[in-house]
């Protein structure tokens, strides 16, 4: 298609996603009391202020006028994202999808279908251990004293801790498309395996929110764990790839082709023939060009 087509159809397809996000987020902003209440559920509620003293329990509260609309605003708009993904991965999809080829899109079919459980159990995971990492820094309240939790920051919180894990439990998945294509071996993948595990740890104490040794070990430890499965499986893949090209190519597989030029061998002097040979030619023609 010419430019203009494609820009036209990039335009139908954002339409189309923009479209989705507004009406599940419109239809989230009736829940949206639900919606606050349980990614709220993992701070111990107090009763009131007298039960907070030391930091076992806290109150939620919205600390200025504008934040429960703000809040509702953020809220639905984080499920509508959330919720209609199917709709506008799919619009990205049907975008991109006729340039790539038959082995791509297998590829690409094989990672999505990896990408989401991985990026759901990150995300499940950063929820079940939310309410240690938060009863960890309450108690560093001291006596006297009493924690009133503004509800904007709980959610912001929440949000941070779930991408984060859930990104994080992408790292496999990437070094194996990255095996995938060639680029990195699963022997190397594997001499990194003292420098990862530090660096995981090291990612862990810093990119987790909390500052308790809970949420960073429940962070670096799954995510060692899988780089190990991502070096397995890498392994596996080089052994198959070289026992492949030992056999050569199978009947319906073009072989490779060898495109270094040849030497050319210098060219022969051209002669006259005896009745085109005279005073006036030199070999062969009228003059010397």
């Amino acid at each position: 298609m010419p430019l203009v087509e494609h820009l036209r159809e990039l335009r139908n397809r954002l339409a189309k996603a923009v479209l989705a996000i507004v009406v599940v987020s419109v239809v989230a902003a009736f829940y949206s009391e639900q919606l606050m209440q349980f990614l709220a559920e993992p701070v111990p509620k107090c009763d009131d202020l007298t039960n907070s003293d030391g930091g076992n329990c806290a109150i939620v509260s919205f600390n200025t006028l504008t934040s429960p609309f703000t809040t509702t605003i953020k809220v639905s708009l984080m499920a509508g994202l959330v919720v209609s993904s199917p709709v506008w991965l799919y619009q990205l999809w049907a975008f991109v999808a006729p340039g790539l080829h038959r082995h791509e899109k297998k590829y690409t079919y094989v990672f999505t279908a990896a990408a989401v459980p991985l990026f759901a159990g990150g995300a499940l995971l950063s929820y079940v251990i939310l309410p240690v990492s938060i009863k960890v820094l309450l108690s560093l309240t001291p006596g006297g004293s009493a924690n009133i939790l503004s509800l904007d920051e709980v959610l912001d919180f929440t949000i941070r801790m779930v991408l984060i894990f859930g990104l994080a439990f992408e790292l496999p998945l990437l070094l194996v498309m990255l095996n995938m294509v060639g680029i990195v071996t699963g022997r190397r993948m594997l001499g990194w395996w003292r420098g990862v595990v530090m660096g995981v740890f090291v990612f862990g104490a810093v990119a987790t929110p909390t500052t308790d040794p809970v949420g960073m070990l429940a962070l670096s430890v799954p995510i060692i764990v899988l780089f190990f499965f991502a070096v397995g499986f890498s392994l596996m893949n080089d052994r198959r790839r070289a026992r492949k090209e030992s056999e050569g190519p199978s009947d319906d597989e073009a072989s490779e082709l060898d495109h270094t030029p040849e030497a050319v061998e210098p060219a022969e002097p051209v002669t006259a023939l005896p009745e085109q040979s005279s005073r006036d030619r030199v070999n062969g023609y009228d003059d010397v060009t």
